[in-house]
């Protein structure tokens, strides 16, 4: 699957998008944020627990225990607002 980052986590990580084969195990996008983490000291200061941001499986908004089984792409971005 492909990962993608945004803003300032693009920057943290220090690559837009990559892609990931995580083990069977990593079946939410909980789940592969804390496999994500051990994937270099830029992925783990980004997807630091506590930090703000959120995620998209296939381009819709979701939260952290939303199945990634057969995604395509899941994405990390920094909070936003409207306006």
């Amino acid at each position: 699957m492909k990962v993608r980052y945004f803003a300032w986590m693009k920057r943290t990580v220090g690559m837009a998008d990559e892609e990931v084969a995580p083990p069977a195990e990593v079946k939410t996008v909980g789940d592969l944020v804390v496999w994500l983490r051990g994937r270099s000291t830029g992925h783990a200061e980004a997807l630091a627990e506590g930090a703000a941001f959120g995620a998209a499986v296939d381009q819709r908004t979701a939260t952290f225990d939303v199945p990634i089984g057969g995604a395509r792409e899941v994405a990390f971005f920094p909070p936003f607002t409207g306006g």
